[in-house]
């Protein structure tokens, strides 16, 4: 049964990477769940406050360097709020408009949209905040990604 009940939590794990590009995914949940099942399958006798208490403050690193890594992205290059909003919005429909490479295209398209739009900036503006959307989205994916891999590392080094 050991093979099983690691087969499950190593899939959660697994999905929780696979919802840094693919933002409908709540990263975190599997993260968790994974967690969680460890205890139910074996012990929550390591997971003492000390390990709670990490995990929280990673998670709250991750919240945080999703938010800000495309706020910056998008600030950086002369975006405004609305150009936020809209690579927010082409993040989460691009993958489903355009599998694959819709992840980038959809918020560097919702950012320039929104801000041709809401603003009425020229294309060549637009195009660049669209590009610095995309910027903050892959620099938040390496970030998360990072502060994921710590997350299990420590999981890993408690158990």
């Amino acid at each position: 049964m050991d093979y099983v009940y690691w087969g499950i939590i190593i899939l959660l794990f697994l999905v929780a990477f696979i919802g840094l590009v693919y933002p409908v995914i709540p990263s975190v949940v599997f993260l968790f769940g994974g967690f969680l099942l460890y205890g139910v399958f074996y012990s929550f006798e390591s997971f003492n406050w000390l390990f709670w208490s990490i995990q929280v403050l990673f998670i709250i690193l991750l919240l945080g360097a999703d938010y800000a890594a495309n706020i910056i992205g998008v600030k950086k290059y002369g975006g405004s709020k609305a150009g936020v909003w809209g690579s927010t919005i082409g993040l989460l429909i691009g993958p489903f408009v355009i599998p694959v490479v819709g992840i980038l295209i959809g918020p560097f398209l919702g950012a320039m949209v929104a801000e041709l739009i809401v603003h009425k900036r020229n294309i060549k503006e637009s195009m660049q905040i669209g590009f610095g959307s995309v910027v903050g989205f892959v620099s938040s994916v390496i970030t998360k990604g990072i502060i994921q891999v710590l997350m299990l590392v420590y999981f890993f080094f408690v158990i």
